[in-house]
């Protein structure tokens, strides 16, 4: 019997993926990397510039906006040269991007920061756009969403890191001054903080880009065995390749639940320190101590959600994608009503929890809509690259929802709404696709 672990990652019709696999899997860290320090960054901004809740989410308006901009052009280039000359693109504007936040900080206001973010995030979308379909078709067919499950596994592990660093090197290095204290600082005194909070800030994007740039150097270096881009001359033209595209049902749908999918994911991600903030101040706890706290819980969350996509791997041997994916929707959909009704500490593990349910949806997705489109796929791939949109503007939603003054309920918790709705989606893609 063929054994299982070559045909998942080692060679596929003679040619050796093992070091490119490698390589490109440590793309998925870095872009997990640069999710999970950015998150906790809308709490920061807003302290920092005494901005609303509503006005911090434009950093992921920012950061998720890059990766819609920037998908399909991406998926184009790739058409054109090849999958190593899109990861090399987009390692170069992901350092770009980060190098940017040395003059944000000079210049000391919030826009140059946002240009930033959209310009390092339009190398994420160079590297999602090409890493995740070579991953597809860099072996067997029939364990492609298993062998993308498994690179994407290394994604939160960069995601920890990500959190580990916002929390210990930035979060905890901020002024102790809580928001309402800044509110009273004059004009002088707010800016003299504000330059130092943004000094801090700013100090681990420069040592990223350090990394970053080594790795552009490793990839520059290594052979990337091509998958299928010696036949790229017989692609379809642009626009009949899009219309094939809209019209596969499978795939379309696909794009829809991606949305909804990573709407969700950032929602619970990014609020998790205003829920958990508001549950420990409720508790007695100053602001910046809750913060911390809730940040800790948010590590807790990424851990799981790394773990669980380990087990994931595992049961889909024996469990079909599709239906693994209704379940564990099914299951957020539960814990949410947790979050939102029960509250308090139990709510805030509910909220950690829900992580367990997310960590096999992006792939799973991804791997369902482009199992039919593989004469397409960098152009599916943008589609579902593209969908990542969701996260810009679904957690904006949420944060109306923070900022409103609703009655009946905390309005964090009432917030929580959103991904819930989003899960719903995900849930129907699940069980319409399951075969």
């Amino acid at each position: 019997m063929e054994n299982k672990k070559s045909r998942l990652l080692m060679s596929h019709e003679g040619v050796s993926y093992v070091l490119p696999f490698i390589v490109v899997t440590c793309c998925f860290a870095l872009w997990g990397f640069a999710n999970d320090i950015t998150n906790p960054m809308v709490k920061a901004f807003s302290k920092i510039f005494r901005m609303s809740v509503t006005d911090g989410t434009l950093v992921q308006v920012a950061f998720y906006g890059g990766y819609f901009c920037m998908a399909l052009p991406a998926a184009l280039f790739i058409r054109r040269h090849s999958f190593k000359s899109g990861i090399v693109m987009g390692l170069a504007l992901y350092a770009l991007g980060v190098l940017l936040f040395l003059p944000a900080r000079a210049m000391g206001s919030f826009a140059p920061f946002l240009v930033a973010y959209f310009i390092l995030t339009c190398g994420l979308s160079f590297l999602e756009t090409t890493a995740n379909p070579y991953i597809l078709l860099m072996g067997d067919p029939e364990t492609a969403t298993r062998r993308l499950n498994f690179a994407q596994s290394f994604n939160p592990i960069g995601s920890l890191a990500g959190m580990f660093v916002a929390m210990n090197f930035i979060q905890a290095r901020l002024s102790p001054l809580d928001t309402a204290q800044r509110a009273v600082l004059d004009d002088a005194q707010f800016e003299a903080l504000k330059q130092s909070d943004l000094s801090v800030l700013v100090q681990p994007y420069a040592l990223l880009s350090v990394v970053i740039i080594l790795l552009l150097v490793v990839m520059l270096l290594v052979r990337i065995p091509a998958v299928r881009q010696a036949a790229r001359e017989k692609h379809e033209p642009l626009l009949p390749a899009v219309k094939h595209l809209l019209g596969n049902k499978v795939y379309r749908n696909g794009v829809v639940a991606q949305f909804f999918y990573v709407g969700a994911q950032i929602t619970c991600w990014t609020f998790i320190i205003q829920y958990g903030t508001r549950v420990f101040m409720a508790e007695g706890m100053p602001e910046q101590a809750a913060e911390v706290l809730s940040q800790r819980y948010n590590i807790v969350a990424m851990v799981i959600f790394c773990l669980m996509r380990f087990v994931n791997i595992y049961l889909m041997k024996y469990i079909k994608p599709g239906r693994l994916m209704a379940f564990f929707a099914v299951v957020a959909l539960l814990l949410l009503c947790g979050v939102i009704f029960v509250g308090g500490r139990v709510g805030m593990c509910c909220l950690v929890a829900v992580s367990a349910c997310m960590s096999l949806m992006f792939p799973t997705i991804y791997g369902i809509a482009l199992g039919d489109v593989r004469e397409d796929t960098e152009l599916g791939s943008a589609g579902l690259i593209m969908a990542i949109l969701g996260g810009s503007l679904l957690p904006a939603l949420q944060a109306m929802i923070i900022d409103s003054d609703v009655q009946f309920l905390p309005a964090v918790n009432l917030s929580f709404v959103v991904p819930a709705l989003c899960f719903v989606v995900v849930l129907l893609y699940g069980l319409r696709h399951s075969r």
